[in-house]
């Protein structure tokens, strides 16, 4: 088969991948992956950002006397310790900044480490910035972030099962937590800080995933009426449904990335912008992983809750393949 035939059969829907057949494989990976995501969280635990965990930063140019080893020193001579702090250089169109977070700090030391990184830049006190959070503001966007995800997943819990059924609700549901899940195991295992913008992000996902998902969902429905007279099994129905629908997820997913690797590039890489990669690294897994998860879990899932249906046991395990796929 050419390869222009191959894409023709894909935008048209025409595609013969037995996806429910691959749901064993697919849910070993994932539960594989998931597994490691809880082991490094309880282990390791995320690596929070200033805004979680409270602390000070100080912000400052990069000079020819002001460089990471002279803000180490700087750190040491105000008897803070220097294992635990974060050292980083922006690029910006200004030029190169050098940033260093630890933990909260007295009044008195923060002042004294600003004026001294001035001091060492050649600078004023006032163009060294300082920002400070306490914990407890941390505890508090952490406790209203696990309180919005609650009430989105409430919130789409109902929604889907007014629109399809509960058991496509149950499928989307563990779609979705699938796909947080991923997202916060690659933040966990790569070390990437998380910020606000991060849960932003994460949230950002819960929708993304939703939509791909209710594509799929909504195109299995129209084929249970499709074949309601027939005795087609489910595990068929949602791979015509899958197949069908696989251009329109492709396209969205990749019509959707360019504009998220064009910020992570170009914002964080080229000019600098770090606060844009916490927010494009998580988006860019939370799109790929919601397309994987539509088509791999939430489908798969939907067709093994209703194959319990004395409609659909009969045939559970009828599923057709190549032509007969595409026959139907």
């Amino acid at each position: 088969m050419s390869i222009g035939s191959a894409f023709g059969r894909l935008y048209r829907g025409e595609t013969t991948v037995d996806y429910y057949g691959k749901r064993k494989p697919a849910f070993v990976v994932s539960g594989a992956f998931m597994l490691a995501t809880i082991i490094v969280l309880v282990f390791g635990g995320l690596n929070l950002g200033i805004d979680f965990k409270g602390g000070v930063a100080w912000e400052a140019p990069a000079t020819a006397t002001l460089d990471q080893d002279a803000v180490k020193e700087v750190l040491e001579a105000n008897d803070i310790e220097t294992a635990n702090a974060k050292l980083q250089t922006l690029q910006g169109i200004e030029g190169e900044r050098i940033r260093v977070q630890v933990g909260d700090q007295p009044d008195e030391v923060r002042v004294a480490v600003q004026s001294a990184l001035a001091e060492r830049a050649g600078l004023e006190p006032q163009e060294v910035s300082v920002a400070a959070v306490s914990s407890s503001w941390g505890r508090s966007i952490t406790f209203k972030a696990i309180r919005a995800l609650l009430v989105f997943f409430v919130l789409v819990s109902l929604y889907i099962a007014w629109r399809f059924e509960w058991k496509m609700a149950l499928a989307a549901i563990a779609a979705m937590a699938h796909d947080v899940l991923v997202s916060v195991g690659v933040y966990a295992i790569f070390r990437f800080e998380v910020t606000p913008a991060t849960v932003v992000a994460f949230l950002t996902i819960l929708g993304y995933s939703l939509y791909d998902t209710v594509v799929v969902f909504d195109r299995v429905r129209e084929n249970i009426d499709r074949f309601a007279t027939s005795k087609m099994s489910m595990g068929n129905i949602v791979n015509v449904s899958s197949n069908q629908v696989l251009a329109r997820s492709l396209n969205t997913t990749l019509s959707s990335a360019l504009p998220v690797m064009s910020l992570l590039v170009v914002g964080s890489f080229i000019m600098g912008a770090t606060n844009l990669q916490e927010f494009a690294i998580a988006l860019l897994v939370g799109m790929l992983t919601g397309t994987y998860s539509s088509i791999f879990i939430a489908t798969p899932l939907v067709a093994i809750l209703k194959n319990r249906e004395p409609k659909y046991a009969s045939v559970a395990g009828v599923v057709a393949q190549g032509a007969e796929m595409a026959a139907l």
